[in-house]
C-alpha cells in the first residue's frame, strides 16, 4: 500500500489512508526538535468553499498541510502532490517557519493562537516568520499514474520574502549517482530528514506536535525497485534512526546529513501507518532543474544556491 505524506483537513482521513494511496508523513522514531534548519516551514493550502473565492482574502477553506524548504527568500520547494489541484481548486497557501508553528493548536478552536496556524499569520510575523501566496506549481504529479516516475516536486512563490541567514541548497545534478554502485562501509549512507508531520500513526490513534522535527535515516536503495533513478529510499527503523509520516510531504532530505543540501523531497511510504521504508523524490536530476528553470523567473532561479 503506497502512502503519500500530506496531512488532510481531518484526522478522520488517517483511516482512509489505510485503503488508498497516501502522501508522505511526519518525523517518527528517534527524532529531535529541529532548530538547525530555520528555512524549513509548515505550509497550509486552501480551497474555495463556494466557488467564489479567488485568493486568501476571501476566507477559503483549509485543505491540507505539508512541509518544505526555502531555497531563497521567495522560492519554497515542496512535493508535487502538495501543490496538485486534482482534488480541488487551490487558491493559496500560508507558510510558518517557527519551529513550534502549530504546537499550541487547540482542537476545540482549531487554531494555534500563538502562530495563527492554520488560519492566519500572527501579528508581527508576516514577512518575518510567516508568509502567504497564491502562485504555486507542480512538475506534473499524476497520482502515481507513471510510478515510479511520479514527478513529485512542487514549488510555491511567497508574496512576502523571508530573509534568513541561511537557506536550503538545491543538490547539483547527479549528486546521488555515486551511490548506485556503493561499496558498503566505504560511503556515507546517512541522510537527515526534517518536517512537521505526524510522530505516531496507528489504526486507533495519531500524534502530531505540529513542530519541526528532524532525524537521521539510512540509505536502502537509490536506483532499483520503486526508485529507478527517480526516488530515494531510506529507512528510519531501529539503530537510533527516525523516519517520515503524514505531514512531512515535501520536507527536505539532506545529504550529506550535516549540510543544507536538499537531494530529495519527502514523497510516499508503502503503508498508511508510517512503518517501514520511506521514499523521497530526487531533486538532483536534470529534469527537476530544467522544470524549476521553466517555472521560475530568471531572478528567482539565480537566487538559488546549487551545491
Amino acid at each position: 500500500m503506497r502512502r503519500l505524506a500530506l496531512l488532510l483537513t481531518s484526522f478522520a482521513m488517517v483511516g482512509a489512508l489505510a485503503i488508498t494511496a497516501s502522501p508522505a508523513r511526519a518525523i517518527t522514531g528517534n527524532y529531535v526538535d529541529d532548530f538547525e534548519h530555520p528555512f524549513v516551514g509548515l505550509i497550509a493550502f486552501y480551497v474555495e468553499d463556494d466557488g467564489d473565492e479567488t485568493d486568501l482574502d476571501d476566507d477559503p477553506d483549509f485543505s491540507h498541510r505539508c512541509s518544505g524548504s526555502l531555497l531563497s527568500p521567495t522560492v519554497f520547494l515542496t512535493a508535487g502532490h502538495c501543490t496538485d489541484e486534482t482534488d480541488g481548486d487551490l487558491v493559496g497557501f500560508r507558510i510558518w517557519f517557527q519551529q513550534d508553528a502549530g504546537a499550541n493548536y487547540d482542537p476545540a478552536t482549531q487554531l494555534d493562537l500563538v502562530s495563527g496556524y492554520p488560519e492566519y499569520c500572527a501579528e508581527g510575523t508576516l514577512g518575518v516568520t510567516c508568509a502567504t501566496g497564491t502562485e504555486m506549481y507542480n512538475m506534473g504529479f499524476d497520482d502515481f499514474a507513471g510510478f515510479p516516475e511520479i514527478q513529485d516536486v512542487g514549488v510555491a512563490i511567497l508574496d512576502q520574502p523571508i530573509f534568513l541567514d541561511e537557506y536550503g541548497e538545491l543538490a547539483a545534478v547527479g549528486s546521488l549517482n555515486h551511490l548506485y554502485d556503493r561499496q558498503r562501509g566505504r560511503q556515507d549512507v546517512t541522510f537527515t530528514v526534517s518536517g512537521y508531520g505526524l510522530s505516531y500513526s496507528s489504526p486507533v490513534a495519531v500524534e502530531s506536535f505540529r513542530s519541526r522535527l528532524m532525524a537521521e535515516s539510512k540509505l536502502v536503495n537509490v536506483k532499483a525497485g520503486h526508485n529507478a533513478g527517480f526516488n530515494l529510499q531510506t529507512s528510519g527503523n531501529g539503530g537510533g534512526r527516525g523516519g517520515t509520516c503524514s505531514g512531512d510531504s515535501g520536507g527536505p532530505v539532506f545529504y550529506p546529513a550535516d549540510t543544507n543540501v536538499v537531494v530529495a523531497v519527502t514523497s510516499f511510504g508503502l503503508n498508511a501507518y508510517c512503518r517501514g521504508t520511506d521514499f523521497a523524490y530526487r531533486t538532483d536530476t536534470q529534469a527537476v532543474h530544467d522544470w524549476l528553470q521553466s517555472v521560475l523567473t530568471e531572478a528567482e532561479w539565480d537566487a538559488i544556491t546549487i551545491s
